[in-house]
Order: structure tokens, then sequence, then C-alpha cells
């Protein structure tokens, strides 16, 4: 069973004893600072020059500092910067300010999992992932809740770095519904592993192969987008509320028959061994150093893969269908152009 831990399991003390600089404001940065901020901790956001998230910080009292700036003045500095930029931060603003004791911290193990970061001995190394986006993750903290994050500690220079870690969990509201206990390895290879076979990659695959299916049958795209990508949200919402079996038991008997008959037909045993061989392609480093080449070629590969998904006929149909009926969120639909990638 895996370890976890809740509020009486760690000390905010800890943790309000220190100074944290947020290294990037984005949707994980926003949420650290104010939630760290909301429990007391003196908490820093350092920002490269010029930042447009700089204004939005300051408005909500925080202070904004340079990277370097934050990071000389930081006992614990948190990287929230995109992972393809993360080791380009870190040798030239951060490990030149790092204070010799100082905790480093990442929400995600990409970088020391695959040695583009590769801090010294004297630095603990741990990460709390919070396992939801950022707005998510403040608006539970805001109404008292607080999301499930995975802890880990890669080096423990200090011999404190778990009590450090859970403490941090604690001031972000991740305690108040419980963190589990992980290693760095375990954590990237199993999210980039999830994110491409399944959460992201599989799903979206399955999405356009359907919709494409019941089109060149001869449907209307709008009921083809209806049957095929609307109505996931209430699949996903009734796994996660009680997995696959509430799932299977909320929908008709019919449908739970198509379930068992049909879906081994389109997920053929051929899908998991493809599944193994991306699998193995993370462990090996083979993904890692694929998408850092890329981006550091300028993501031509990326950003003709975003458009060649973006063009898919389904994202005219869902756009239509959803300015159509009005649909709201607490999100911007991001394709409407009203709001920046």
């Amino acid at each position: 069973m895996a370890e976890i831990y809740y509020d009486d399991d760690a000390d905010l003390s800890i943790i309000q004893g220190k100074k944290v600089a947020i290294i990037g404001y984005g949707s994980q940065g926003h949420a650290h600072a104010l939630n760290l901020r909301d429990s007391g901790v003196d908490v820093v956001v350092g920002l490269r020059e010029g930042s447009s998230s700089a204004e939005k910080a300051a408005e909500q009292g925080l202070a904004v500092k340079s990277i370097a700036q934050a990071v000389s003045e930081a006992d614990v500095v948190m990287i929230l910067t995109p992972d393809q930029v993360q080791r380009t931060v870190y040798a030239e603003e951060i490990a030149p300010n790092l204070k010799d004791e100082a905790a480093l911290f990442f929400a995600h193990g990409f970088n020391i999992r695959f040695g583009y970061i590769e801090p010294t001995d004297s630095h603990d190394i741990c990460m709390v992932a919070p396992k939801g986006p950022g707005h998510t993750v403040r608006r539970q903290y805001e109404e008292g809740r607080g999301v499930p994050a995975i802890v880990a500690v890669e080096n423990d220079a200090s011999g404190q770095a778990w009590d450090l870690a859970l403490s941090y969990a604690k001031a972000m509201g991740a305690t108040r519904a419980g963190v589990v206990k992980t290693t760095f390895t375990e954590e990237t290879e199993t999210d980039l592993f999830g994110e491409q076979t399944v959460l992201c990659g599989g799903v979206s695959q399955l999405i356009q192969y359907g919709f494409e299916t019941l089109i060149e049958a001869g449907y209307q795209p709008e009921i083809a987008y209806f049957e095929v990508c609307h109505e996931l949200k209430l699949i996903v919402d009734l796994i996660n509320e009680g997995g696959l079996t509430k799932q299977r038991w909320s929908c008709s008997d019919t449908a739970e028959y198509g379930d068992y008959v049909s879906g081994p037909r389109v997920i053929t045993p051929e899908v998991k061994e493809n599944m193994k061989a991306v699998l193995a392609d993370i462990q090996d480093g083979s993904f890692a150093k694929r998408f850092i080449d890329d981006q550091e070629a300028g993501a031509p590969e990326f950003l003709k893969l975003r458009k060649q998904g973006e063009s898919h006929p389904i994202e005219k149909t869902g756009h239509e269908l959803r300015k159509s009926f009005g649909w709201t969120d607490r999100d911007s639909d991001y394709t409407d152009g009203s709001a920046a990638r």
C-alpha cells in the first residue's frame, strides 16, 4: 500500500520558518504562491525582467523580484517554469545565486530524472506535485479543502527533507486531502506515460477516430461531437467519483453491455503492446531527448503537430456548438480567440 500523509502528519511551522521563492507565476505558480502566503509563509515570486506575470502577482500583494534576487534570499526555491526552459533558468539564474544549503523543490521530476538539472549534494531535492490544475488547487484551498498531491525526496542533505516537503504540502492545502509518497523516477515516468497513452494522447486520438468514423458513415458532425466528445466529461466525472464500477452502474444496461463486448474490440491487446513501447521510450530517455531537442531547435515538430491537431474537423464543429449553446465554464474557451495561449 502507498504511504499517505494528512494534516496531522505535517508540521506547518517548518515551512513558516523559511523564506520561499516561487520561480514562475503561471497556472501552478500562482496557486503555490498564494496558498503558501495565506498559510503564513514568507513568499517571494521570482520572474524574468519584463515578465507579463509580474503585474498579476503584484496585484495579489505578492513581493516580486528578479529570479536571481529571489533565489539569493530564499531558503526554499520552488521551480515552476515549463520543463523545457527549467535547465536554462537553473544554470543561468538559479545555480549561481542559490544558498549552499537551500532546498530545491519541483512539481514534476522531468529535469531531475533525465539529468538536465544536476544540483550539488548540499541541497535537499524535493517534490510536491498537486494532482490538479493550478486554478483548482487555489479554489479548493480557498474553500477550505485541498487537492491531493504526491511528494518525493531525491536528496536528503539536511536529514529533514521529508519533514520540509510535508510542511510545504500542508501549506498548499494538499494534506487536507492526502499526499502520497513516491519517487522522482516513479512520478516522472508514470506522469509522462499517463499523459501520452491515456489522458492526452490516447483520449485525443480515440475522440478523433470516433468522430471520423461517424462522419465517414454519413452522420451529422454535431451529433458525432455530442456522442464522442461532449459526453465524455459525464463519464469521466463518474469514474472520478467511484471508479469504472460506478460509471458502469450509472449508465444504461445497453451501454454497460456494449462496454464489455465492444471495448476490447477497439482497444485490442496490440494497444497494450504499443503502450509498453511508449513506456520504454520514456524510461530510456528517448522521449525526453526528442522533446528537448525539438524545443531547442525552435519546436518545429511540436508546432507542426499542434497545427495539425487544431485543424481537425472536430475542432471547428466543437467551437460552433459551444458558441451556439452558450455553454460557459470557469475557464475561457481558448478556441474563440479571446484568450492567448
